[in-house]
């Protein structure tokens, strides 16, 4: 049972690192970002293009996509500009992982050292990029301790039965994706997770991949909860995040495999493959639907809008 009660202090841990990189992040970079979110999204590539480089910078894309839903709330953008943004965004996400890949377990203490060192100092600049540095600390400390756990926990019985049944039946292992983002709004941890125990060996690439599919539709939970109350427009936003995704993760659950070989072309390392397939799968999603955005908004209009309009 201890290393249960770890595993929760590490989660919470990565959440908080998550929480002030992206406080860190935000601080330097957040209202000239929000508006350029509002006003260079006139059309779908150009809120493509905002959408990945704004996310890949806060590393966040639960937090782009709550703050598009604020703007459309606020007037400043309207539902079918959100497509590419929400496009965008689901590429940017993939960044978190490829940097998770990297081993920097060595810079952890000279890192969150710097970081408070740079709190300290009386300039906003500065406690900016300390929290953001101390952040980063976080995040590694935790991947470090979901490795070492990785064993211990997948030798508890509820553990190992989850993941046999995760391994014979890769909807289970899409569904505990998706409900375990939920539960913790972030799907970078869950993949994180995913990774530390593929690098023990205790997954397999494939069921990696179905968990971190199952990611990509529970992190919708954060767009759709800043929605509710904020009008119709956002109420759009939320629902396009959710149908972009399941559509995106049905369209590629018989393809998984093939997903697993594409991602092993490039790395024999298995959680390098795991943020490579992530990669791939977003990647190719948005591409394919990035040309028929503004169907796709008619689509979300006519499933959600007001039954009078969908009238013939």
């Amino acid at each position: 049972m201890r290393e249960l009660l770890f595993f929760a202090i590490y989660i919470c841990i990565f959440l908080s690192g998550m929480a002030l990189l992206r406080i860190g992040l935000f601080n330097l970079s957040g209202e000239p970002l929000k508006a350029v979110l509002s006003q260079v999204t006139n059309t779908p590539w150009k809120g493509f293009v905002t959408g990945t480089f704004i996310t890949g910078l806060l590393q966040s894309s639960s937090a782009v996509m709550v703050m598009t839903v604020g703007l459309v709330s606020a007037g400043s953008l309207g539902f079918p500009q959100t497509i590419g943004i929400i496009l965008g965004s689901n590429i940017g996400s993939t960044l978190t992982a490829e940097f998770m890949t990297f081993s920097l377990e060595t810079l952890i203490v000279p890192g969150a050292v710097t970081g408070a060192a740079l709190w300290l100092i009386p300039r906003v600049v500065s406690k900016s990029i300390g929290t953001a540095i101390m952040g980063l600390a976080a995040i590694f400390t935790a991947m470090n301790g979901f490795k070492q756990l990785a064993g211990p926990i997948s030798d508890f019985s509820i553990t190992d039965t989850l993941i046999q049944s995760m391994e014979n039946h890769l909807f289970i292992a899409i569904l505990t994706g998706m409900v375990f983002t939920a539960l913790i709004h972030s799907s970078s941890a869950t993949i994180g997770i995913a990774m530390s125990f593929l690098a023990g060996g205790e997954l397999t690439v494939s069921t990696g991949i179905a968990i971190m599919l199952g990611s990509n539709i529970g992190t919708c939970i954060t767009g759709y909860m800043a929605s509710i109350g904020s009008g119709d427009e956002a109420r759009f936003t939320a629902y396009a995040h959710v149908w972009l995704n399941v559509l995106g993760v049905l369209a590629f659950i018989p393809l998984i495999r093939l997903l697993e070989s594409s991602a092993a072309f490039f790395t024999a390392d298995k959680a390098v493959q795991l943020a490579h397939a992530g990669v791939l799968f977003n990647v190719i999603t948005s591409m394919v639907v990035l040309p028929f955005s503004g169907r796709f908004s008619k689509f979300i209009f006519f499933l959600h809008g007001p039954a009078s309009s969908r009238k013939p």
